[in-house]
């Protein structure tokens, strides 16, 4: 096994232009719409920004909104962590764009600091900062 062996993530979502203003917003960012993977899948899927696609220069896996029939939004479960210069700045973007900050700006010691939110689609998401 690798020693990153997470290469893919998706959150799945059931309102795609509201999940997509609140992730855009909340991490500045822009997401890029992606095709379905094959003419039978039906499925909207928006892709954040990464650069494993060209040569690799970060750490961290790719990954996407999707919104597919039986597919839903889980407040529990794994919980996907976004890296961020200061996590508390995202954090306080939370609520602003429609989601709601769970646990603001903490310290996990020498790992050094988390903050967790639930997005608008009532998943749980965390922000990471050194």
């Amino acid at each position: 096994m690798q020693s990153n062996p997470v290469v893919w993530f998706e959150i799945y979502v059931q309102d795609m232009e509201r999940a997509k203003r609140f992730y855009e917003a909340v991490l500045d960012i822009k997401l890029e719409k992606m095709p379905a993977p094959t003419a039978e899948m039906t499925m909207e899927m928006w892709a954040f920004p990464s650069d494993k696609a060209t040569a690799p220069t970060s750490y961290g896996a790719c990954g996407m909104l999707v919104r597919m029939e039986g597919f839903t939004p889980a407040g529990g479960g794994a919980v996907v962590y976004f890296g961020c210069r200061d996590c508390a700045v995202e954090a306080s973007r939370v609520a602003a764009n429609g989601g709601t900050l769970v646990k603001e700006k903490m310290s996990i010691g020498m790992h050094g600091f988390i903050a967790l939110a639930r997005d608008t689609e009532g998943n749980m998401i965390g922000f990471h900062s050194m």
